[in-house]
């Protein structure tokens, strides 16, 4: 991405794994390049997702605050400008021609347009976003439920994930992508949203269309959106951990 990394794996490790003790040794630099420590945390984050599962109802929201919560600056950081030639030229044109496409293990793969989305039944969340840097803002979002879409799509029986691809891409060429459970486009709380605050969404905060996922940390509501597939397995998209920042040691269940 454009912009200096948050963390670096051993930073993160130490922030977010149950066993920071064991990561902070002087060596957790040689444990986590060696060939079975990361199969150790992922099994430990697999536990953690199937732990937080078991004890946090599927449709358990986020809490949701008033007006007067709002911060008066939410912050845009990540990638804040993919700056590609198509994305140049959508924005150009005010996103018009703008489509996210949902295909992949689905019954009927569809292209919804922007003008489209913003005609559908609308949910509005007033949320606090976390990021993994340690700073938090209250913010406004409105969207399309993903689980309407879902509806529209018909997810096949073998369907387990959504892969997120993006517009953005960083310094080496390398696009943006998230990921989700299938279930869990099903959340009230799930939305692709094309406001904040009231106002359209602007580049730096991921113009036209962004993930809101809300009870996951920041670096899970991937910004410009425009295609959704969904899979059976992570295994064979990208480095086959789910995620950009993920493929770097970034924990794929990022629940709060």
């Amino acid at each position: 991405m454009k912009h200096e990394r948050a963390m670096k794996r051993r930073q993160f490790l130490k922030g977010t794994l149950g066993a920071a003790s064991l990561v902070a040794l002087a060596g957790c630099d040689n444990l986590t390049q060696s060939s079975w420590f990361p199969g150790i945390l992922n099994k430990a984050e697999k536990l953690t997702d199937l732990v937080q599962r078991a004890i946090t109802p599927t449709t358990a929201l986020a809490k949701e605050y008033s007006e007067a919560d709002i911060s008066s600056i939410f912050p845009a950081n990540g990638n804040t400008d993919p700056s590609t030639q198509t994305y140049v030229e959508r924005a150009g044109q005010n996103f018009e021609a703008w489509e996210v496409k949902i295909d992949g293990l689905v019954r009927t793969p569809i292209s919804f347009s922007l003008a489209a989305l913003k005609e559908m039944p609308a949910r509005t969340q007033i949320t606090r976003h976390d990021c993994v840097e340690g700073w938090s803002a209250i913010g406004k979002w409105t969207g399309v439920p993903l689980g309407d879409l879902m509806h529209k799509v018909q997810p096949l029986p073998n369907a387990k994930y959504a892969v997120f691809h993006c517009a953005d891409v960083d310094d080496e060429g390398i696009a943006y992508y998230e990921s989700m459970a299938v279930q869990d486009l099903y959340h009230p709380q799930t939305i692709l949203a094309y406001e904040l605050n009231g106002d359209p969404l602007d580049i730096p905060h991921g113009a036209p269309l962004r993930l809101r996922f809300e009870r996951q940390l920041g670096y899970k509501q991937a910004k410009y959106v425009e295609r959704i597939e969904l899979v059976e397995s992570l295994a064979g998209i990208r480095g086959g951990k789910g995620g950009y920042w993920e493929d770097q040691g970034y924990e794929w269940y990022a629940g709060i």
